[in-house]
């Protein structure tokens, strides 16, 4: 029976564990999607450059458009990354979602084993009371 209550609190410190590993996931998603949104502003800004009419602009357009090469390979690069991560997060989620689950059968079990045992102590006074009183009587 022991072992059993340490179950639920053994599920509980996994469940917080694993909760914390969730959030450190999301916290990576977070950066990659702001490092994604950086990204993103950067390509605008280029485009604006290639667009533009300035004359100094113009003498570089084959500096912005190698720019926004890269900077469209390291998006799609970050997209992958990004996909990944919310995967990762899903799967943390679940993994927290299933382990406290767990965590409550096992309390439940562990209430249910202990108002049984009560029971079974409340019989057993119950039974020897009288044994008890009949002795002292004789």
């Amino acid at each position: 029976m022991a072992d059993e209550q340490n179950r639920s609190k053994k599920l509980k410190r996994l469940v917080s564990v694993q909760r914390h590993m969730e959030k450190m996931a999301e916290h990576e998603l977070a950066a990659t999607t702001q490092h994604r949104a950086e990204v993103a502003q950067s390509m605008e800004v280029v485009i604006q450059a290639i667009g533009s009419i300035d004359p100094i602009h113009r003498s570089f357009s084959q500096n912005y458009a190698e720019r926004f090469g890269r900077l469209t390979i390291k998006d799609g690069q970050l997209e992958s990354i990004q996909q990944i991560q919310e995967m990762k997060v899903l799967r943390e989620r679940t993994k927290g979602d299933r382990l406290e689950a767990h965590m409550k059968k096992a309390r439940e079990q562990e209430e249910r084993q202990a108002s049984d045992q009560a029971i079974y102590d409340l019989l057993e006074i119950t039974f020897a009371a009288p044994a008890s009183s009949k002795v002292q009587s004789s």
